[in-house]
């Protein structure tokens, strides 16, 4: 993460539920009333995730929250949001997405340089016993600090 970049929203529990294969960053497609409630944190990810139809990639199931100012022009919270990538990017990201258990999930919404945009995520999804494997792997790594962090100091 650069320093001109600020977060707004991340989905940590994607990286619980799904393997992250890759990573991408791609623009939004926003109004006025939603950049301005993004900026103000009004934004859920959790249940989004993205499709590619037509040669046009879709974030859809993201919830970016009524901006209060905004007057008689509101925006709809669960609207479709359009994807800024280039056309081979898309194409790319359409061959691997049509392979069974593979998807589009959105990892974070921030601006950068002023422009908002979304890290979006090839997933699949992790099993049950991938989940416990990696709590089991966060706590020995906890616990490998901790100890290191004991004997650092005397």
């Amino acid at each position: 993460m650069s320093s001109a970049e600020k977060i707004v929203v991340s989905n940590k529990k994607a990286f619980y539920d799904y393997q992250i294969l890759e990573k991408i960053e791609a623009g939004l497609v926003l109004t006025g009333s939603e950049v301005k409630s993004l900026r103000n944190g009004k934004c859920n990810i959790k249940d989004g995730y993205a499709r590619i139809q037509q040669d046009e990639a879709w974030l859809i199931g993201v919830s970016i929250g009524i901006y209060d100012d905004a007057g008689y022009s509101q925006h709809d919270p669960e609207r479709r949001r359009k994807l800024l990538m280039h056309r081979d990017e898309i194409r790319r990201l359409h061959r691997k997405v049509t392979e069974k258990g593979v998807t589009l999930i959105p990892l974070r919404i921030y601006f950068k340089k002023g422009l908002a945009k979304v890290g979006l995520g090839v997933a699949t999804g992790k099993k049950q016993y991938d989940k416990r494997e990696t709590i089991a792997q966060r706590e020995r790594d906890r616990d490998l600090k901790r100890l290191e962090k004991k004997y650092k100091t005397k």
